[in-house]
Formats: C-alpha cells, structure tokens, sequence
C-alpha cells in the first residue's frame, strides 16, 4: 500500500473535515460538513470512530449547530444539537465527557457577543487536549516492553480514532521505533473488520511488520509463545478499573490469564467515568444484525437468522495487567476515586 499523508478529523474554514472510515483501506475519501446532523450520522454510521474522536468531533459539531442561528433561537438550537449527538452512541465516555465541557462553556457565556468564537476555541482546547493525551500514553506505554516484543492487539486505537497519534496503537509504534516491538498481530475484529481494514492500514503508513488473524485464532497464537503481550483500547473505564472495549476484548483478557500473557489497557483519563463503580453498570450499545449477517452489500447469511450483536464487552479488572493513561501507568487494585 502506498503510504500517505492521512488524518482523522480537522476543523478548517468553519466546517468538520473527517476521513470516512468506513470505506478503508481501498479508498480515502474525506467528508466536509457545516451540518451538525451530518456529523451525528457520521458517528453512528461509523465514518467517524474511535472514543476520542467522538468526543472532539462531538464537541465541534456543537460548534456548528449554532453557527447560521439568531441569538433568539441559539439556545433552542443547541439544546436540540445536544439531545440529538447525546443518542448516537451510549457506551464511550468521551461523548458525553465533551458534551458536558462544552454546554457548560455555553452556559457560561451564552449571552456574549462572540459565543460562537468562544466555543469553538473550547473545542480546539479539547482537540489539543486529546493530541497531548495520546502522546503522553504513547510515551508512558513504554515500560511495559521488558524486551523486544511480538504484540497483539484488538480493533483500532490509532491516528483515526483519536485527534492525535493514537493510544493503544501509539505506544506501538513508538515501542517499534525504539527497537521494542518485533512484530503486531492483528485480530480482524469481527463483525465490522476495524482490525483487519483500519489497524493494518496505520500498520501499512508506518511499515511495521504485521499479520492478521481472526478473532477466533489468538488462542492458538498464545499456545504457540508467538505473543508476548497485549495492547488494546478502551471505551470507557470505571473507577474499579472495568472495562469496556470492542467485543472480543473479554476473550483476549480471559486467554491472557489463562496464558500468563500481560494484558493491557491504553486510554486517556477522559476514558474514565468516575460516577459508575463497576463495569455492571456500563451501558452496552447493541447494533443491527444486518452488520453481522452482511458486509457492505454481501449477504452472508438469511435475514431470518437471530443475532446478538453487542458493539462491546466487559472486561473485570483483575484480567487487566495494567491501564496505561497519560498520566501514569496503573496497576491492580484499581481506584480511580480522587
């Protein structure tokens, strides 16, 4: 694949400018938008992905619900932009964590002048904010490599999930480019292939040598002694250090204790929701079948067929060998309260 210059998300002109995931790796094709309804489809149709990315692309399509509304009806317009970006995914924190910063940023100043300018620029600090996140956990993950290391991971964590360099997939990189990191391997990340068509394309830009399984082949890997550690994201982390990543995150926990293989978690602190105390609480975002009994326009099995299709799991704390946040790499017992 022919490297290039790629980017989640930029806020340029007055209008969203976002890589549609969904049509990677084949194509790179970039959407502009002024429209925050259009951003909010986005999200739930997964052009825009990855929990931190979310939360930012949240934050400016905040921005922009008000940006053509007289100062009579600015209110009524973004509390209707709220409601509406509030429903398009339940289980990443950073969603709701932005919508927060910015309609207090609102509230505070919703009678000025300017107020248009003033959110925007709180949307580009908590842009900036999560760039500096992600280089500060790609640095803290480090010293989790004991030694040059073959590494699996799990979904996408990269450039395209988040406004920066990534979380679990910056400390891979970084950890290749000091000579930490031997090899990747990649689940596929079923039902919607984010590892299999996300992960390896970043893997592809930064030459770092990878393979891909199924989900269904890590075990195998790990019988073998061919992992010697795992990195995967994370969704949302409570304050006893459950947490909630793509489905099939459980599975590698599980075999990573079974295997006495380090299992670990990379996220920034915004991850965190300090008002539920274990994972119990989480809730799930459950999608359409059509995602697991189809692919793209490829039928694979009759629509008559039941499916469960959970876009995330849990994973218990003391199966997480460590989270590794921008500020500090933390170990069991978790408590996240202060």
């Amino acid at each position: 694949m022919k490297k290039s210059n790629y980017f989640s998300f930029q806020f340029k002109d007055d209008k969203l400018i976002f890589l549609d995931q969904t049509k990677l790796p084949f194509e790179q094709s970039y959407i502009e938008t002024d429209d925050y309804e259009r951003i909010a489809e986005a999200i739930e149709k997964l052009e825009i992905r990855g929990a931190p990315a979310i939360g930012v692309t949240a934050a400016y399509a905040l921005v922009l619900s008000i940006k053509k509304i007289n100062k009579e009806s600015v209110e009524a317009a973004f509390n209707q932009a709220y409601q509406r970006l509030s429903i398009t995914r339940p289980t990443a924190v950073n969603l709701f964590s932005s919508l927060r910063e910015m309609k207090k940023t609102f509230i505070e100043n919703k009678d000025a002048e300017n107020l248009y300018q003033i959110l925007k620029s709180k949307a580009f600090e908590l842009h900036n904010d999560d760039v500096d996140k992600c280089e500060r956990i790609g640095k803290n993950g480090l010293v989790v490599f004991k030694k040059k290391s073959n590494v699996l991971t799990h979904c996408n964590t990269g450039k395209i999930a988040t406004a920066g360099d990534g979380t679990a997939f910056n400390i891979i990189k970084k950890a290749f480019e000091k000579g930490l990191v031997s090899f990747v391997y990649v689940d596929e990340t079923r039902p919607l292939y984010q590892g299999l068509r996300l992960t390896t394309f970043e893997l592809e830009q930064n030459e770092i040598p990878f393979s891909v399984q199924t989900d269904s082949m890590a075990a195998v890997l790990m019988k073998e002694k061919k992992v010697d550690l795992v990195i995967v994201g994370a969704d949302r982390i409570v304050l006893n250090g459950d947490t909630a990543n793509k489905i099939g995150t459980y599975n590698l926990a599980v075999l990573c204790n079974y295997h006495d293989i380090p299992f670990y978690v990379a996220a920034p602190t915004t991850t965190i929701d300090r008002t539920i105390l274990t994972g119990e609480d989480i809730v799930i975002e459950y999608r359409n079948k059509n995602e697991v009994l189809s692919y793209k326009s490829s039928v694979i099995a009759p629509d008559s067929i039941e499916v469960f299709n959970p876009a995330f799991d849990v994973t218990p704390s003391h199966l997480i060998s460590g989270i590794i946040t921008e500020d500090q790499v933390y170990f069991f017992p978790y408590n996240f309260i202060r």
